[in-house]
């Protein structure tokens, strides 16, 4: 029954004449629409989210904070008003349709508008589950976000015109060259957060590095346009989406992700102080704990060697053990046994070609820890026993001469 016979049996004329029957009609339904929504509103919507915060599970909370059963509870009135406005102006066709369009584009706004909402929460649900770590959500989520806006925009333009979507459709190819102009940045970064979320180059908490653009730190947030990287120093730099497509950059996830850092550093040994080692040095080098096997070994190899020897007294002739050597060797033993080192990755100490510097003694290891802080405390730990532990092999480390020992030679004259 139209509300105009509803009205008839109350006693109120609702003939085509008559305006105040037509606007009591909007009226009453403006009212049924508004009493729907305050049910929906102060009943359904506030049970179910006093259910959510009884509930064990969390992501329905964040549901809640984002008001998205609000949002959807708005679209109640609206369809009430759709169907109860055009029965109310049966009698008015051209104000009916204007007013029922209306209303059909405002309902699809606000659909669109209540489902941004529920696709936020998804995001935050992802960054808290830490789903963003192995997948660009964010990317997705702002991809979907515009394709539901060019579907709106173009759905409503249609209900206004009267006119199927598939007639503005067919007229985008012809804007196609004139968008490409004016929108060649947006659109490549468009194309470049797809590839990068569908290569996954990077995500967020990616640790990257790239110079061109001073960025050297943690990526925040990753969307189809732009990076966030929060560098170590605490400023932010903004890297477009199609630079790090285009352009090379590191990433340091691989690290992250294996579970061990590299250290590689080198000691340079000033070259006056390399020299054999004397029976006593070995006696009493004998006595450390990470030379024990490797001197008894090699002890016993040079004594097998030097028995074919005639003239063993000359240094030339036989074989001896180095201070640098052995110095080598104990750094081996000390970093394989130390607890802070990885001990399933690379693990060298190697002699390197000498310079004007002396003779660098590198250590190529890894600790198992990646946290900077960590990591830094550990290679320094190592340095310092390195640099500290010289003196007992008779080496020293190569250092330029300073202010200091011109000042003293200048006093020995």
């Amino acid at each position: 029954m139209q509300i105009s016979q509803w009205l008839s049996d109350w006693g109120i004329n609702t003939s085509p004449s008559d305006g105040i029957s037509t606007a009591v009609m909007v009226i009453v339904s403006i009212v049924l629409a508004s009493l729907a929504y305050l049910f929906v509103k102060r009943g359904v919507v506030r049970a179910m989210n006093i259910v959510i915060l009884r509930s064990k599970v969390s992501w329905d909370d964040i549901f809640m904070g984002h008001k998205v059963l609000e949002k959807f509870a708005v679209l109640i009135p609206a369809l009430i008003l759709s169907i109860l406005i055009p029965l109310a102006l049966t009698e008015h066709q051209l104000l009916s349709s204007s007013i029922d369009r209306l209303l059909n584009v405002s309902i699809l706004v606000l659909l669109i508008r209540a489902v941004y909402s529920g696709l936020d929460a998804a995001n935050e649900i992802a960054d808290i589950n830490l789903v963003s770590r192995r997948l660009p959500i964010k990317s997705f989520v702002q991809l979907f976000k515009l394709f539901l806006f060019f579907v709106a925009i173009i759905v409503s333009i249609s209900i206004l015109a009267n006119q199927s979507p598939v007639y503005f459709l067919s007229g985008l190819g012809v804007m196609t060259g004139l968008v490409m102009l004016v929108f060649r940045d947006t659109i490549l970064g468009f194309v470049a957060g797809i590839q990068l979320a569908a290569n996954r180059m990077v995500s967020p908490g990616d640790w990257i590095q790239m110079d061109k653009y001073g960025a050297d730190g943690s990526v925040e947030e990753v969307s189809l346009t732009t990076v966030k990287v929060r560098n170590w120093d605490q400023t932010i730099t903004m890297i477009p989406a199609y630079a790090l497509v285009s352009d090379a950059f590191k990433n340091w996830r691989g690290m992250s992700e294996s579970g061990g850092r590299r250290i590689k550093r080198s000691i340079h040994i000033d070259i006056h102080s390399i020299r054999f080692l004397t029976e006593e040095e070995l006696i009493r080098l004998g006595k450390i704990n990470h030379l024990k096997d490797y001197l008894g070994r090699k002890n016993d190899e040079i004594a097998k060697f030097n028995l074919a020897i005639s003239d063993v007294d000359t240094p030339v002739n036989s074989r001896k053990l180095t201070n640098i050597g052995t110095f080598r060797a104990y750094l081996k033993e000390f970093v394989a046994n130390h607890e802070n080192i990885h001990k399933d990755m690379t693990l060298l100490v190697r002699q390197l070609a000498s310079t004007k510097e002396g003779v660098p003694i590198e250590i190529y290891i890894f600790t198992n820890d990646t946290r900077w802080v960590y990591y830094e405390d550990i290679q320094g730990d190592i340095f310092d026993h390195v640099f500290a532990i010289l003196p007992e092999f008779g080496l020293r480390a190569f250092q330029a001469p300073t202010g200091l020992d011109v000042r003293s030679l200048k006093g020995q004259s």
